[in-house]
């Protein structure tokens, strides 16, 4: 077989020519020829389970380097390779832990100082259990929000309202913030039991079913909430609290209601950091390449506003909302309400999934980036560790930031060690600097909170390259924002991950159906509606699927068989059966010809021995001159031989004629157009009963007018799953399976070719129908 080059190539190797000589090979032939293994025996579950825990020391040493990958990374860790840089990106995202971790724990409805227990304490669980270099583990905007859904749902303002001394009606604060911590920490510690257990057991693939116009669209829609829900601090406005479904339409009305009471101080010192902050950041992203840290605005912006509320008064003397009381030191731990799980079961998974989601996402995008593996898994375990031991410290939920993990990266973060020096930062801070930041105003923090969202809602810009590229990835993006904005985070979340799946579930239902002809001088066989060389071969039908077969799209992938094909197998039957009723009908009629004639044979004979009779007693000239017995036209005696005829009805031996040569032509025509169908297999990659069943059919109802079906590209799982279904027969044997589509095209042409030769040899031989 030789290959030529038959357009402009774009690499050196595009006009080499190959040549390959070789047997045809089906099913049969390449097992004998490649030696085809018997299946391997699996391991039970019974020896798999002796051999994860037996116990050896290289075993054990394996066992804990694989669940604590801190022990095989620190011994080689390069103080002079690595010390700079990862002490200063410690400690810039130390600094950035500090505001962040104090404006998200607002989003998580609890007080300032647990963002800064939540920004220690999962930091250094990460530190040991993670495998990521330049994630930053702590406080995000989108997981502290969904905390705050739960805790407000949970711990509602209206259940700590109480009688002032005046009559007047006044809510106990410190007792509601006290619920929502337990609250938020038993969703924590729930989310990080959830995610320990989906990595121990090896299950970190179900971040797979959350694609990325799916968490792009989620995470949009959920900083939709989060502004939202910020807007209230901003304008020092109270508004009702609500909650389900259009959550945020109603919470948005409430607070147009709710503008002519803006308190006009806080709502000042909101633009005036709104301002600061915008400058700044734009300064930091245009000149990154010349700054060698970014300047830390938010500390600044968080520094400036603890100054001027403490010497001007803001709270007394202009009512404005601050921070308040912020304990100096740790907490001790403690073990979280049990008693919440029942009704946080839900929300605590949703975390977990969402969580995890985002880690991994920003984890393989660094390790590519640089050239390291991360192991999903064990990031499933790691970060449910962080959270379930964070949990016990009255931390809520984490997960990694995009913003700090930039920061962590760009300023020559190259380990996790970058990370620890960052809680670090933060432990001095809740130690010794925390109540300094008590007359600090909520505004502030919300500004920063409004500000770091920027990115967020630049993914927006998915849009317009998700029109070009992909128009169900956009229907995704946008059916994902729609629904977490509409229907609230948990809920988005579920009907999101069903959309996704029902557009997979279509795309493989309706997928591509496409005939294939082989391009000149070559094997290959391409798409004729995509290609104009790839011309389709005479006699041969060459049909492929774009996506699996399965039981969904099982029935489909026939009905497009047939319509490409362009076999009308029912009209075919009809066809074929009147045939042979025909067929039948003139072997009948032979016989009662057969019958007739052999009456007529005994009649002659008697007329000859009556004519001898006569021919001596009566003189007959002796002349070349017919004898005509009767005018019946049957019999005619010349030179004394008997010639005996018999002659049908003329018409109705006509109109016979004329049938027999249109079926003739009719069967004529088919068999020229196909005689065999291939079925090219490479996409397949599993086979389930339903498809089994109608492969099948297909083979049985294109053998009834005589077609032949081959299957073509049929990888060896697909082989194994037909052995042991029992599709393979007597009519169905694996000589009609080949491993390319070129072998099974040369049998085809090998077998039209014979018949045709044997045809050649049999003028006889009766007319046969075939496709």
């Amino acid at each position: 077989m030789n290959m030529n080059r038959t357009g402009m190539g774009v690499s050196d190797h595009a006009g080499a020519t190959v040549c390959v000589e070789r047997i045809i090979l089906d099913g049969l032939k390449l097992d004998e020829v490649a030696q085809r293994q018997t299946e391997i025996q699996r391991s039970s579950i019974k020896k798999k389970i002796c051999d994860s825990v037996r116990c050896s020391l290289g075993q054990w040493k394996i066992w804990i380097l694989k669940w604590i990958p801190l022990l095989s990374w620190i011994p080689q860790y390069s103080v002079r390779e690595n010390g700079l840089g990862d002490l200063v990106s410690g400690v810039s995202v130390g600094i950035m832990h500090l505001p962040q971790g104090m404006a998200y724990a607002l989003l998580a409805s609890v007080p300032p100082v647990f963002g800064l227990y939540t920004s220690f304490y999962p930091v250094l669980v990460y530190f040991i259990f993670g495998t990521s270099r330049h994630v930053s583990i702590g406080t995000f905007a989108v997981i502290s929000i969904m905390i705050g859904s739960v805790s407000e749902r949970l711990a509602p303002d209206d259940h700590f309202l109480t009688n002032g001394t005046n009559g007047s009606v006044v809510m106990d604060m410190e007792a509601r913030d006290v619920q929502r911590v337990k609250v938020a920490a038993a969703t924590t510690l729930l989310c990080g039991i959830f995610q320990v257990l989906l990595g121990l057991v090896r299950f970190g693939f179900v971040v797979t079913y959350l694609s990325e116009p799916l968490v792009r669209g989620y995470t949009t829609g959920a900083a939709t909430h989060v502004i939202t829900s910020q807007l209230k601090y901003m304008f020092g406005v109270s508004p009702r609290r609500f909650s389900g479904p259009l959550q945020l339409l109603y919470t948005l009305v409430e607070l147009g209601r709710l503008l002519p009471q803006t308190h006009i101080a806080t709502l000042l010192i909101s633009l005036v950091a709104l301002t600061a902050l915008i400058i700044v950041k734009e300064i930091n992203s245009c000149y990154s390449r010349r700054l060698l840290l970014p300047v830390p605005i938010e500390l600044m912006v968080i520094i400036a506003g603890t100054l001027v509320s403490h010497y001007a008064d803001l709270r007394a003397v202009n009512g404005v909302d601050v921070v308040g009381e912020i304990p100096s030191g740790l907490v001790p731990p403690r073990v979280p309400e049990v008693g919440f799980f029942s009704s946080v079961v839900g929300d605590a998974f949703a975390v977990a999934v969402v969580g995890y989601a985002i880690n991994i996402s920003l984890g393989k995008t660094f390790a590519l980036k640089h050239g390291y593996k991360v192991d999903s898994n064990q990031e499933l375990v790691a970060l449910g560790l962080s959270n379930t031991i964070g949990g016990f410290f009255q931390c809520y939920s984490v997960t990694s930031s995009m913003s700090r993990s930039l920061v962590q990266e760009s300023t020559g973060g190259k380990t996790q060690v970058a990370g620890m020096i960052s809680a670090v930062i933060v432990f001095i801070t809740v130690l010794k600097l925390g109540p300094l930041f008590e007359q600090l105003p909520t505004a502030v923090l919300s500004s920063i909170v409004f500000v770091n969202l920027k990115g967020m809602f630049m993914q927006c810009q998915d849009i317009p390259a998700l029109w070009r590229s992909s128009r169900v990835d956009l229907l995704v993006w946008l059916v994902t924002f729609l629904c977490t904005v509409l229907l609230n985070l948990d809920l988005g979340l579920a009907a999101s991950i069903t959309f996704t799946l029902l557009t997979v579930i279509c795309r493989t239902q309706r997928p591509r159906y496409s005939l294939l002809g082989r391009v000149h001088d070559t094997e290959l066989y391409l798409e004729t509606d995509s290609y104009k060389e790839a011309k389709a071969i005479p006699g041969i039908t060459i049909f492929r699927s774009s996506a699996m077969i399965y039981y969904a799209n099982a029935e489909l992938y026939q009905e497009a068989l047939l319509k490409k094909s362009g076999i009308n197998i029912p009209k075919l039957l009809k066809l074929k059966n009147r045939k042979e009723e025909e067929e039948n009908a003139k072997k009948k009629q032979v016989k009662k010809q057969d019958k007739q004639t052999g009456v007529l044979r005994e009649l002659a004979n008697r007329m000859m021995v009556s004519m001898k009779d006569v021919s001596e007693s009566v003189h007959c000239h002796r002349t070349d001159r017919e004898c005509i017995i009767n005018d019946s036209g049957i019999a005619t005696v010349t030179h004394g031989n008997m010639n005996c005829s018999f002659q049908p009805e003329q018409d109705s031996e006509e109109e016979e004629r004329d049938e027999t040569d249109t079926h003739s032509s009719s069967c004529d025509g088919v068999q020229e157009h196909t005689h065999s169908i291939i079925l090219d297999f490479s996409p397949v990659s599993f086979i389930d009963t339903v498809t089994l069943k109608t492969l099948k059919n297909i083979f049985q109802d294109f053998a009834e007018v005589d077609v032949t079906v081959y299957i073509a590209g049929c990888q060896v799982c697909v082989v194994q799953q037909l052995e042991r279904g029992g599709f393979f027969s007597e009519s169905i044997s694996k000589s009609h399976l080949f491993p390319s589509i070129h072998d099974a095209v040369l049998r085809c042409l090998c077998r039209s070719q014979r018949d045709r030769s044997s045809s050649e040899f049999a003028p006889e031989m009766p007319c046969v129908t075939r496709l």
